[in-house]
């Protein structure tokens, strides 16, 4: 019996203290976790928001994912504090399907996908039978189909919601080309052997990508420009609000703004030009 007792003792103390390391990690509230994928976002945080938190007392980790799943599924659990990398329109399928209680926080300067390749410099010079890869998870591959829809590269049925096309809904293809869903993070790699790829801004970025050689560029809706999440419980929270009052700030837009960084080619949200017209 007290040998029983003992090993219940013992097994109940590594399980509290694992509890409270677990704990510790995500308790300290002047230090904000960001979580990014691959891409200039991580760059953001460190340059644009790092210092100005820096300066309220908060310390700043940032944490990259190597998917688009990752980053939010962290963020539920309290692995990380907030993230970066994703649009409204993905963030609001993914926290739907998996019933995830978080909350958009503000907008930020996004990188558009753009049409990339090294075989052609034109689309007039796509044939017939030429590969073109896009993203594979849903949200971005209705976006990739509405963008070559943008450029006259297909028709998409009328009877189909263009936010969740899939290849499926294709009405018409006039130049037969052959589209290839892939992981947003490989389209890059692809552009090697299929003629053509379209990327999302980060991950071209991330490869070493030019933005302006891009033979297209996407116009963003504001629902495809890139925000900061939190949990929802962390909404009100005053690292949450000082976050937001970072990103509004002048210094948050000095480093933008500034031609050295690879910000100017991004498309501002609403609140930023609106704010550029007073």
């Amino acid at each position: 019996m007290g040998r029983r007792l003992g090993l219940r003792a013992t097994v109940g103390a590594l399980l509290l203290a694992c509890g409270l390391s677990s704990a510790q990690a995500n308790s300290d509230p002047h230090t904000i976790v960001f979580g990014v994928a691959p891409g200039p976002y991580g760059d953001m945080v460190k340059q644009a928001i790092e210092p100005s938190l820096k300066e309220k007392g908060y310390k700043v980790v940032v944490r990259e994912f190597s998917d688009y799943v990752q980053p939010n599924m962290a963020l539920s659990n309290g692995s990380i504090d907030a993230n970066l990398f994703q649009h409204s329109l993905y963030f609001d399928k993914f926290t739907a399907d998996k019933g995830l209680k978080l909350t958009k926080l503000i907008t930020v300067p996004t990188a558009g996908m753009g049409f990339y390749s090294h075989k052609i410099k034109s689309l007039d010079e796509l044939k017939k039978g030429d590969i073109v890869t896009l993203s594979n998870d849903p949200t971005n591959l209705a976006r990739g189909l509405r963008f070559l829809k943008s450029l006259d590269l297909i028709t998409i049925k009328d009877n189909i919601d263009p936010t969740k096309a899939s290849e499926r809904d294709i009405a018409s293809n006039p130049k037969g080309l052959v589209f290839k869903p892939l992981e947003a993070a490989q389209l890059p790699r692809t552009l090697d052997s299929a003629t053509a790829a379209l990327v999302n801004g980060n991950f071209a970025i991330a490869a070493g990508l030019d933005l302006s050689t891009a033979i297209k560029q996407e116009h963003l809706d504001e629902n495809l420009k890139n925000i900061i999440a939190v949990r929802s419980e962390d909404a009100d929270k005053p690292f949450a609000k000082d976050i937001v009052e970072v990103v509004k700030s002048p210094a948050y837009r000095a480093v933008i703004d500034d031609p050295k960084n690879v910000y100017g080619a991004f498309q501002k949200p609403e609140w930023m030009t609106a704010a550029d017209k007073k």
